[in-house]
């Protein structure tokens, strides 16, 4: 008898190479790269999406509001997290994403290093068959052990099958 998704559990580290859904098992997953936040990061972004607010461009309103000097923008670290994950060498064979839940717990400071856990949790077939949903719950760490970000992200991957 062959288990469903929800009997499947464990702690697989995924190497590398096309993953589709029904090679997935709960609990399955992979750590991308790092990345430094940099000064050029947070200029460029603030430009980018109109997010001038001053904790992130001074280092003064920053330490006034109890910071410990300009912190990046939470978007910006999701972006450079989703980024770090769609470069990993797995590569899950995606269709589409199709929602965030996601937290900001602690900041990110220019010139912090930060990189992600991504757990595949499967939830369904699609009523075509031939695509999977899949959660992917995140964790986001700055300079190897705290914690920042977290959440799940939410795809549409193929399938191997159609059945």
């Amino acid at each position: 008898m062959q288990q469903t998704h929800e009997e499947k559990r464990n702690n697989r580290l995924l190497k590398s190479g096309d993953l589709f859904f029904d090679d997935l098992i709960e609990g399955d997953y992979f750590v991308t790269d790092g990345i430094m936040v940099t000064e050029s990061h947070v200029v460029g972004f603030a430009g980018l999406s109109g997010d001038r607010f001053s904790i992130h461009l001074d280092d003064v309103t920053a330490q006034q509001a109890g910071f410990p000097g300009r912190i990046a923008h939470g978007l910006l670290v999701l972006g450079l997290v989703d980024g770090l994950m769609m470069n990993s060498a797995v590569k899950p064979r995606i269709v589409a994403a199709l929602g965030w839940d996601w937290s900001f717990k602690a900041p990110v400071l220019i010139n912090d290093r930060v990189h992600a856990e991504a757990r595949f949790k499967p939830v369904r077939r699609t009523k075509r068959g031939d695509r999977g949903i899949v959660e992917l719950v995140i964790t986001v760490f700055k300079n190897q052990r705290d914690v920042v970000h977290s959440g799940v992200k939410t795809l549409m991957l193929e399938c191997r099958s159609s059945g």
